[in-house]
């Protein structure tokens, strides 16, 4: 409402057609609850159609009669994308869809459900709750809990770690090079794709963080929508540790409503494909997206198709060779997913294959193109601001030992354990790292508030 108050509207919209969709589906037999549901899922994806896609579409339409010397009758609209439009809308889904197939009841208090709909740690970058999460959880009473509040304030300042003193931090050496990157050469482009790697993923999850922290302060549990995921030996692990909450939305009312796994080996991969091609468009109207879903659809096929010759492989395998090969296979499933966020970011499908096609050229001799006294700014990315570069890979570093340590159990609980003293020393230090380390000048938004 702060730059459109007339987008409060669509909430409004949303809310009213599956509140009353709920009513209709609960007291419908047949198919009547089958047109209740398909109402609800037309008026939900319309409205995201609409204010998300309409010009994507009629860029494309444009073109294609361009092709053919036909002018588009269709004007292209200025339209301001509402934030948060995906995740509200598909949580509010969720919730017919649940009701549907007899998971959950319906909400008969309209203020209970609107809440559900737009709780506001969660309301503009998820997670995406199920109803039966969290619905119940607001009709119950809260009392105060001080190591609630406390345990939920650790993981906001977690979180505004991730964000200010990491994500915000690495910004700079990634924005110049995506904005124009026939202008580096391959070591840039490199540097530019790892950092972005942690750039995005300390973003969101940081982002995620202060939502499930606040949350706790109020004494409402959501859903954990990061496992690790870096860690990932496999792209299907990366998949269940990464964006959980949406993963699972995909896999619960796409993946398996297709068919899932249980059809035929082609079929199978089909529905695989259709998935993360959905998904891909969900993240934003451009190609690019559409091809990063993609991509990842492909790598979870080809992954499927050589699971069982893998695993007899090494099957019998001795303890050392154990290891190294899943050390190989961590090092395959990270690079390949650092290719995709290459998708992922890159402005264009054309920007993005010249960036992978160039990844490992320029490391040893200087391109003829880039001039000798551009070299500090284009040629070795770390050499644009040296205490910059190193603070940000001991951001990178700090981060990985924490999540490394958290294979055995919270931090948060292993901190509470310790002596006062050591404790508020964690605290007190974690606070500074924000307000001194954080780039207040060049702050960025939160990349997932563009979805």
């Amino acid at each position: 409402m702060v730059f459109k108050p007339v987008y409060i509207l669509i909430l409004v919209f949303t809310i009213l057609v599956d509140y009353l969709a709920g009513l209709w589906i609960d007291r419908s037999k047949g198919s009547r609850r089958k047109h209740a549901l398909i109402l609800s899922i037309a008026a939900n994806v319309s409205v995201l159609a609409f204010f998300k896609y309409f010009n994507f579409l009629n860029h494309n339409l444009d073109m294609m009669l361009a092709q053919i010397g036909r002018p588009d009758p269709i004007p292209f609209l200025n339209i301001l994308l509402p934030i948060g439009l995906s995740f509200h809308t598909f949580q509010s889904l969720s919730y017919t869809i649940e009701v549907y197939r007899g998971n959950q009841k319906p909400e008969r208090h309209l203020g209970l459900f609107a809440l559900y709909v737009m709780y506001y740690p969660q309301l503009v970058a998820g997670p995406i709750e199920r109803p039966q999460e969290l619905l119940p959880q607001l009709h119950a009473h809260h009392e105060f809990d001080y190591l609630r509040v406390t345990s939920g304030l650790k993981l906001m300042l977690w979180g505004m770690l991730k964000k200010v003193v990491i994500a915000d931090r690495l910004a700079p050496f990634v924005s110049p090079v995506y904005d124009s990157p026939t202008s580096y050469p391959g070591i840039s482009i490199c540097i530019a794709t790892l950092f972005f790697a942690f750039q995005i993923y300390c973003d969101f999850s940081g982002y995620t963080d202060i939502a499930l922290g606040s949350s706790q302060v109020m004494g409402i549990t959501l859903i954990r929508n990061f496992q690790r995921p870096y860690f990932s030996t496999s792209i299907a692990a990366f998949w269940r540790r990464w964006h959980i909450s949406l993963s699972t939305w995909f896999r619960d009312y796409v993946y398996v409503s297709l068919g899932g796994n249980r059809t035929g080996p082609i079929r199978h991969f089909g529905n695989l494909l259709a998935t993360f091609l959905l998904s891909g468009l969900w993240h934003g109207a451009n190609w690019t997206y559409v091809a990063w879903g993609g991509l990842n659809g492909l790598y979870l096929t080809c992954e499927s198709v050589a699971r069982s010759a893998r695993e007899h492989l090494f099957a019998k395998g001795q303890r050392q060779t154990r290891r190294l090969y899943l050390a190989v296979r961590w090092a395959m499933t990270f690079s390949a997913i650092c290719i995709g966020w290459i998708l992922f970011r890159a402005k264009t499908v054309q920007d993005a294959w010249y960036m992978i096609s160039h990844l490992t050229g320029g490391f040893g001799v200087l391109p003829s193109h880039l001039k000798e006294k551009t070299f500090q700014r284009t040629y070795i990315l770390m050499l644009q601001d040296k205490d910059e570069f190193i603070i940000a890979l001991a951001a990178i570093a700090g981060l990985i030992a924490v999540e490394w340590m958290q294979r055995r159990g919270s931090m948060r609980e292993r901190l509470a354990a310790l002596p006062g003293w050591c404790r508020w020393s964690v605290y007190y230090g974690a606070m500074a790292a924000v307000l001194f380390l954080g780039p207040f000048n060049k702050a960025q938004q939160f990349i997932y508030f563009q979805f």
